[in-house]
């Protein structure tokens, strides 16, 4: 009896089917292919971003008003100083915050060394005074004297000329002898000389006299300018307000002692402010005299001109000052902090953008958004304002950059943004 076929069964190897094995070879290759080609397509945006960390700006065409950014405060054009005019105690007549006018008593100096000698030069003019009446009554004394003489002189002229023609008579008659004619000729001589003597002596008295007398009034009057420049500084320690102001800081206690052209106080005239500005050393050379400034007072803006320039450079920056436009801004304070914004010049019709930390990159690169994928591109930039930046190559009108700090890119040429 037969069981079953397994006897006459003949176990066979079966046969590899080598094509399908190579199509199977060939389907896994092209698939690690594609996928490193999508790998290495993908490695340079396969870093990605929040769009909410960066800042997108788009590019346009417009006026870009070229301006430097700077902080200052507020300055009053016009905050005098008070000196003391001399040495002594000063009586403060204000105090710090006081509104005063001008020509109010602010301060008084005492001086007593200065009223003593006030006292002395009028002492000194007063006998002079005295000195000038003496000289003068002198001065008439002496002419009367000089006049005295010059009369008799000319009466004995008169007397020998008389003598003189009775001898000329009497030797013709030959009543006298020629001794008593010769006599009246000499007498009439010296009569005649006598005179004249007398006459030049006191020419020569009244011109002595009036010398005198312009030399005594020469000492009074020169005195009496001694006299007025004392009582001068004198009224200069009563100390009156230049301006219509207030007072601003008190630099010496009251009753202290003061030396000659110490500082006492200074005065701010609440009528003329100024904006003291500071410029960065780098932006000396494009500011200039005249140039018109914006500045935010108070939430307000206001324009002004710029009216100075310092031409030395403290700290790594220039000193300006701005004069307001307007005669009153309202809200201002003394030494109030500002910010403002110079102008320097207005170009119009150019391609531009935002401006913002891309810049501190150089200005070449930028990365140009389109979709979600930004690609860095190079470009080049021109003017450039606190607000915007010109672009003179690489990019177009409506075009769309990242204009936040490049840093955290590390240079890679694409980006995701999700």
């Amino acid at each position: 009896m037969i069981k079953d076929t397994s006897a006459q069964d003949v176990m066979v190897s079966p046969k590899r089917n080598i094509t399908k094995i190579v199509i199977s070879i060939a389907v896994v290759a092209l698939l690690i292919a594609f996928a490193a080609k999508a790998f290495i397509f993908n490695a340079e945006a396969s870093r990605s971003f929040d769009r909410s960390t960066v800042q997108v700006a788009t590019v346009e065409l417009g006026d870009l008003i070229r301006d430097v950014s700077a902080n200052g405060r507020i300055v009053a054009a016009n905050a005098p100083q008070v000196y003391s005019p001399e040495q002594g105690f000063v009586e403060l007549k204000v105090n710090a915050g006081d509104s005063v006018k001008v020509g109010q008593i602010i301060a008084v100096v005492e001086s007593p060394e200065l009223a003593n000698e006030l006292q002395q030069q009028r002492s000194e003019m007063n006998r002079l005074e005295g000195e000038l009446s003496r000289q003068e009554l002198d001065s008439r004394s002496q002419a009367l004297q000089l006049t005295k003489q010059l009369d008799i002189a000319q009466v004995d002229l008169e007397a020998a000329q008389r003598e003189n023609r009775r001898a000329q008579a009497s030797i013709q008659s030959n009543l006298i002898s020629q001794i008593d004619f010769e006599k009246a000729v000499d007498d009439l001589a010296r009569a005649k000389l006598t005179q004249k003597h007398a006459k030049e002596e006191v020419a020569i008295a009244k011109d002595r006299l009036q010398f005198e007398l312009d030399s005594a009034r020469s000492r009074l009057a020169r005195q009496s300018l001694v006299v007025e420049e004392l009582e001068r500084k004198i009224a200069q320690l009563n100390i009156e307000a230049s301006v219509n102001g207030v007072v601003g800081n008190l630099l010496v206690q009251t009753k202290a002692l003061v030396a000659k052209n110490d500082a006492l106080m200074t005065l701010v005239d609440l009528s003329a402010y100024e904006v003291e500005l500071n410029v960065a050393e780098s932006y000396a050379n494009d500011i200039a005299i005249g140039m018109p400034v914006e500045i935010k007072v108070s939430g307000n803006t206001v324009m002004g001109t710029l009216s100075a320039i310092s031409p030395e450079v403290e700290n790594r920056q220039v000193k300006t000052r701005v004069r307001f436009n307007e005669e009153s801004v309202e809200g201002i304070r003394q030494n109030q902090q500002v910010s403002s914004r110079i102008l320097l010049d207005n170009k119009l019709q150019v391609v531009k953008v935002r401006r913002g930390s891309f810049m501190q990159s150089g200005g070449f690169v930028a990365y140009k958004v389109d979709g979600d994928i930004a690609t860095k591109i190079n470009i080049s930039t021109g003017a450039s304002s606190m607000r915007e930046v010109e672009i003179l190559s690489g990019l177009q009108p409506n075009d769309q950059i990242i204009i936040s700090n490049y840093d955290e890119f590390n240079g890679i040429e694409q980006l995701r943004l999700n």
